[in-house]
């Protein structure tokens, strides 16, 4: 048996919640405030079908309430936001979601370029710092899921998929995915942010959590 100590989850006016006080929301009631909330995001920015919306939400919110808790060391105090934790932008789960939702797009728009099938192509060295960033922190997947089973840390998984997360999003700022001309250089990009999504997935899989196909 391994004895996990926890801090105290607080409220945003830094007090802990107290479940004898019964200020605490149930976990049911809670998951449901989340996901309407996440639902009334989706609406402003897609229009697909009713059910499809519902099921975004409901990943969506769910990946937003466990990233939002395991993200923070356990031992530690910290408060508890259901809208930083719903946020699309910084830290939070709903944002690694949609960073694999990018890179699904991407390959999507570079399978119909390429006709409909395509093979992957050895990653090539990398050829700027942003591409160079992404591949070192390809490289330290194994060693922080080590770390996290060895500590009893996700947090650590948590952080990892956010460095990751911020490493795609700046090499894909400044490099020409789709629009390369440089076949065998696009290849070798693609290779890249399809090891970039995988990555994601199995580190977001080992929290219980997964993307939608949109967002």
């Amino acid at each position: 048996m391994i004895f996990l100590g926890f801090g105290t989850m607080n409220s945003k006016d830094g007090g802990p919640f107290k479940t004898r006080d019964g200020g605490v929301m149930r976990l049911e009631h809670l998951i449901d405030e989340i996901d309407e909330e996440v639902y009334r995001k989706i609406q402003e920015k897609q229009r697909v079908p009713e059910e499809e919306m519902r099921r975004t939400a409901e990943m969506i919110g769910l990946a937003a309430l466990k990233y939002g808790d395991l993200s923070n060391q356990a031992t530690k105090d910290y408060v508890f936001d259901v809208d930083r934790f719903i946020s699309f932008e910084g830290n939070t789960g709903p944002h690694i979601q949609y960073m694999v939702v990018r890179i699904k797009s991407i390959l999507e728009k570079y399978g119909e370029l390429m006709g409909g099938t395509y093979s992957l192509s050895p990653i090539r060295p990398a050829a700027s710092e942003t591409e160079k960033k992404l591949q070192l922190e390809l490289c330290r997947f194994g060693e922080v899921v080590e770390s996290a089973f060895a500590e009893t840390a996700p947090h650590r998984i948590c952080q990892y998929m956010y460095d990751l997360s911020d490493a795609f999003n700046n090499f894909y700022l400044v490099n020409k995915i789709i629009g390369e001309e440089d076949r065998e250089k696009q290849a070798g990009f693609i290779s890249l942010i399809s090891l970039t999504k995988d990555v994601l997935n199995a580190c977001m899989d080992l929290l219980g959590m997964e993307a939608p196909e949109h967002m």
